[in-house]
Parts: C-alpha cells; structure tokens; sequence
C-alpha cells in the first residue's frame, strides 16, 4: 500500500528553519519555525510512515541540510532555484511563513523549479575553484590601483609587458612621490603574496582532481587546460544531466536571448542567468580554439565574413563548442 505522501516547504536560515507541511488537498496542516537541526524539522513533520516531499530553495547551507534529510530522515528532497520562486509568488510581501507555504505548494502541484543538487566532491571542488577566482580577481584589481596610481603621475608606460622584470626595472626608476612609491610597494608585495597563493591551491586543486575521469577527459581536448578544465568540471558538474547540448549551452550562458514581441524580434545578446565566470572561462577557451583548430577557425572565418564582431564570433563558437562537446563528454563515448 503506498505511504500517503505529504509536502514540505523550508525557508531556510543559518540559525531557524520554517516548516510548511501541507497534505494532498492543499491543506495547511502545520507552519512553524524550528532549529536549524534535520531531527528537529522531522519531528514537526511526524513520522507516522509518512512520504515526506521536501523543497527549499538554493543557497549557502542548503545542500548540506538536504542531504541530511535525505540521509538522515529519508526524506525527498528538491532545491528550488530562488529567483524563479520569486517571480511565481506575485506579491511584493515577504515573510518565512509564505515562502514556506509557497514552497510546499509548489512541491505539491509539480511546479517547483529545481536546481541540481550537486555531489558533496563537486561541491567541494566548487569551493575550491571560487576561492582561486577570488584570489585572481585580488591581483587584478592590486594591478589596477598600481596603473592607476601611474596615471595620476602622467608616467608613461614602458615598452615592457606590465609586471614584467623589465617594466618592474622601470617602475623602480619611475618618478614617483614618497606615499606613492610606499603604496607602490605594498601593492607589490601583496601581488607577490597572491601569485604563492594561488600556485598552492592550483597545486590542491590538481591533487584533488588527478584521479577524476571528467576532468582527465577535458585535459585531453585541443585549448583545454587545468583552470578551464577545473572550472567546468565544479560548475557543470555532469554533463549527462543535460538532455541536450543546447540545454548545456544554455546553462553555460552562451545562448542568444529571445526579445520577441509580435512581428518584432530584437537581437538582446546573451542571457544572464548564468554564472558570469563560467561563461568567461569558456569565451577564453573559444579564443584559444579559434587560433589552434581548423574546424572552429573556419566557423571564425565565415562568421568574419559576414560581418559579425569579434565579441559575438567567440561566443557563438563558445556556444557550438558546448554542444559538440555535451555530445561528447557522454559516460558511453568515454572509451573513444
């Protein structure tokens, strides 16, 4: 005889968790806060042999707590993509006690717009690679308050390549003011820093992943390195969870955007939903492919051609590159 199923709704925060438990028919049957505990929310649902349907939306925390319930309590659990469950509310009111609601709701209707819920080593490695990407958008920016700091003595750049030993020889002799130069030097010395901070945990990373089949899989294709191949392995995770390759293109932001409204169609670029380093990780890659493969530089060319912006030419091959290799990346071409 099958378990009669209920439908949770969990608003979640770091120290309390709204539970919305809601029947078949859309009845309330409780809604209240507890803690931030998987045995305190299943002892506000009940066991009573129960099919417990849980939902809550994505964010930091929630996976781990998921997981739990799925582990600990038996749960099904589904993480709901926030911005969408927005929208669907309607209403310019907030408070845990309708979002709960709404959750459970959502989960009992069959409209819950889910998000994958990634394995605890991808999301490991997920942490991992953003914590490199924080660590290189530090030297950018101490590189830039470095040029900017030239430009307001009118200096000159040098012939050398910036931050190279030549330019460093060069900037050493540059007139500057005291402060200046004292801000100068610390700049430096925190670039240094950087640069030993990022080569240790690109050396973790490559720790981590030296026995990972995705990630040996990337590293052999053609304009594919560590970074690029560490970078898709945490935000794509499986490629198997697409249906198709324009599903993963879409994911990975390199699809067009629809702007249609009766008989007009507008060109509106790029979506943006979408994680804005994975999507320049692989416009790079898209470069990089255009100058060593035959196949996408002649897609470059025609592209070229026919007028189309440097802009536009990487990103459509970016986009054609993820679907060849939605294709591709497939558990049963692995022998290949």
């Amino acid at each position: 005889m099958e378990r009669i199923a209920v439908f949770v709704g969990l608003d979640y925060h770091q120290s309390a968790v709204q539970v919305c438990v809601m029947d078949r028919s859309g009845q309330v049957l409780t809604n209240r806060s507890c803690a931030n505990d998987w045995r305190a929310m299943e002892a506000v649902v009940g066991r009573g042999g129960q099919k417990v349907r849980a939902a809550m939306e994505s964010c930091a925390g929630a996976a781990d707590l998921a997981e739990e319930l799925m582990a600990g309590a038996g749960w099904e659990v589904a993480l709901a993509h926030p911005g969408y469950v927005r929208r669907m509310k309607q209403n310019p009111d907030k408070t845990d006690f309708t979002d709960a609601r709404m959750l459970a709701d959502l989960v009992r209707v069959g409209y819950l717009p889910r998000v994958w819920l990634a394995p605890k080593e991808v999301r490991e490695l997920r942490r991992l690679v953003r914590y490199r990407q924080q660590l290189v958008g530090e030297r950018r920016n101490a590189k830039l308050r470095v040029g900017a700091l030239l430009r307001e003595h009118r200096l000159r750049k040098a012939l050398a390549r910036p931050f190279s030993r030549a330019w460093l020889r060069w900037l050493e002799q540059a007139a500057l003011s005291e402060q200046s130069r004292w801000i100068v030097q610390r700049h430096l010395a925190r670039l240094l820093a950087l640069g030993e901070e990022i080569r240790l945990v690109e050396r973790r990373l490559t720790a981590l992943t030296e026995d990972d089949p995705v990630v040996g899989k990337l590293l052999r294709l053609p304009g594919v390195g560590p970074v690029t191949a560490w970078t898709m392995r945490a935000e794509v995770g499986q490629f198997d969870r697409f249906r198709f390759g324009k599903e993963l293109s879409r994911f990975c932001g390199l699809s067009p955007r629809n702007a249609q409204s009766g008989a007009r169609q507008a060109d509106a670029g790029l979506i943006e939903a979408a994680n804005p380093q994975l999507r320049a990780t692989l416009i790079e890659a898209a470069h990089r492919l255009i100058r060593y493969e035959q196949r996408w530089r002649e897609l470059a060319f025609r592209l070229r051609q026919a007028g189309k912006p440097g802009s536009l030419i990487a990103a459509a091959v970016a986009n054609r590159w993820m679907r060849w290799l939605h294709h591709h990346m497939q558990p049963e071409r692995w022998a290949a």
